[in-house]
């Protein structure tokens, strides 16, 4: 790689990760700053450094492909699930999170893209796949822990940005704080299918070198820890009032909701997030890992 490209992209990444860190902070001033804004900040910052890192792992074709597969399952899921019910529920979005498209928000699409691709970068760290062809059992077994680490991350912040931010309503409210279990398996499914989808890509490509910088693999574990830490943030919510309604009318206490994301974030979203760093810092002392990276790369063709 040009070192001058190599650079920029650096860059690049460790920006987005700071603006993301503002993004959780902005939270704080929810009551001074736009909405919209906001969830910009948070939207846009990953999906910006899944690009870039994606690009770098699996070079541009490969992360177009991801990206492909990610949007447009995630797109269609949402369409249908709004006129049929399938796969997550009834319900319709707010305002909230700006312009739509179909009555599906662009930045809710876009939205998948940034934690969706973490949460596949986690799943090669603690599975221990970043250098291995995608075959037999892993071809299955990486969509599924990807959609688990990425569904975590729904169960985390689902009950907030739904009850008490309202920027989607379920009509029929739901046992999670207002949210139907429907919609958890509606997360799963749809995650399994994008990273299936990608995975069989995968597997029909020759295995590219991976990079071996360790800031490299530390940042997208970074974005997905600050991601969960971030929501205990929530616990300060300005404006929030003292009990929400969903739309069936049933009252719920914010403050147990608040407590329930940061309790799904620290056991749940943490967990996932030490164990790729942990794994991570196996394979920087196996000095059998170098020795495998040198073979990856003299099997590539020139």
């Amino acid at each position: 790689m040009n070192p001058v490209t190599a650079k920029w992209q650096t860059h690049l990444l460790w920006t987005m990760l700071l603006l993301y860190v503002l993004a959780r902070v902005c939270q704080l001033y929810a009551d001074r700053l736009p909405a919209l804004l906001i969830v910009i900040l948070h939207v846009v910052p990953p999906a910006v450094f899944a690009a870039v890192h994606g690009s770098i792992l699996y070079r541009v074709r490969g992360m177009l492909a991801f990206t492909t597969f990610c949007v447009g399952v995630a797109g269609l899921c949402e369409s249908l699930s709004l006129r049929t019910g399938f796969p997550f529920g009834h319900y319709y979005f707010t305002n909230v999170m700006g312009p739509k498209i179909l009555n599906v928000p662009i930045l809710l699409i876009l939205a998948y893209l940034g934690i969706g691709y973490c949460s596949w970068v986690l799943s090669l760290l603690i599975l221990g796949y970043r250098n291995k062809p995608l075959v037999g059992v892993r071809v299955v077994a990486l969509p599924m822990l990807a959609s688990f680490i990425m569904l975590a991350w729904d169960l985390s912040m689902e009950p907030d940005w739904a009850t008490v931010d309202r920027a989607w309503i379920w009509r029929d409210g739901g046992s999670f704080y207002g949210v139907p279990i429907s919609n958890f398996l509606g997360w799963y499914l749809t995650a399994y299918l994008f990273y299936q989808a990608f995975a069989l890509y995968c597997r029909a490509r020759p295995v590219q070198p991976p990079p071996t910088s360790r800031s490299y693999w530390r940042a997208p574990i970074l974005f997905y820890g600050i991601c969960a830490f971030g929501n205990l943030l929530l616990l300060r919510l300005p404006m929030a009032p003292p009990v929400v309604m969903d739309a069936t009318g049933k009252p719920w206490i914010t403050m147990d909701i608040l407590r329930t994301d940061a309790l799904m974030s620290l056991l749940v979203m943490g967990p996932m997030a030490l164990l790729a760093w942990l794994r991570l810092r196996e394979k920087e002392s196996d000095p059998n890992e170098a020795h495998q990276v040198s073979v990856v790369r003299t099997m590539q063709p020139e």
